[in-house]
């Protein structure tokens, strides 16, 4: 079977689909022949970025918020997959840290996906998994990004313990380095940042969008793959 053909018959959710790197996330699933949910916090968001999807819908689906994730999973029923890149962002100094902005964070990246996948297990089968994104941020400590990086480690952890309790569902989680998806396009000097990111890593590029979703597309199949982290940075780590 062909790559772009990889995940045809199955349903795949992906949480945070509407737009940048979940967008395009959502778009390669397709293209490898699945169905696919769009899963966004604003369920207009969700729609119109669905439409650009054949055969796409669209779900509401707030990830820090119980009760949204089992309306939304009530609704979508059997899904194969579930790719969560939902993220919340408290980029400050130790000194400026505030209550709100560090439960963001991890309500996002840890407690939200821990509440996802309290209720995925009954509606993912026994083959299917479920991929969590974590961060190199977890692996190159940097002032103002403590929280991004310990919350991004976090889902490293959660995909391992969460891949034993839920076994033989398959959770992974993917770990990106500095990806030009379209987050990046409000800073002042993007291609400054951009150039900067390619200098810290071993091969001498940041990243595309097509890097994180070929790491995606080939994890939802590699049914002999669990409670992995796999590192899509460019050695980023190691440099």
């Amino acid at each position: 079977m062909s790559e772009k053909q990889r995940l045809t018959g199955q349903r795949v959710l992906v949480i945070g689909g509407a737009r940048d790197l979940g967008l395009a996330v959502a778009t390669a699933v397709a293209e490898a022949g699945a169905t696919v949910i769009v899963a966004a916090r604003d369920p207009e968001r969700a729609r119109s970025a669905a439409a650009g999807i054949p055969g796409a819908s669209a779900v509401g689906l707030d990830i820090t918020d119980e009760a949204s994730t089992t309306r939304a999973l009530d609704a979508v029923g059997h899904v194969d997959h579930i790719v969560a890149t939902a993220s919340a962002h408290h980029n400050v100094p130790v000194t400026e840290y505030t209550r709100d902005g560090v439960e963001a964070a991890f309500d996002a990246k840890v407690i939200g996906p821990l509440l996802l996948a309290k209720h995925a297990a009954r509606v993912l089968p026994p083959t299917g998994s479920l991929l969590l994104f974590s961060g190199v941020a977890a692996w190159t400590p940097s002032p103002d990004y403590t929280i991004m990086g310990i919350t991004n480690g976090a889902v490293a952890f959660t995909a391992l313990h969460l891949a034993r309790e839920l076994a033989p569902i398959r959770v992974n989680a993917l770990s990106p380095g500095v990806i030009d998806s379209g987050s990046w396009d409000g800073l002042d000097d993007k291609q400054a940042f951009l150039d900067g990111a390619a200098a810290s890593t071993l091969v001498g590029r940041y990243g595309q969008s097509q890097d994180i979703t070929d790491a995606v597309t080939w994890l939802l199949g590699a049914g002999f793959v669990t409670g992995e982290t796999l590192h899509v940075e460019g050695g980023a780590r190691f440099a």
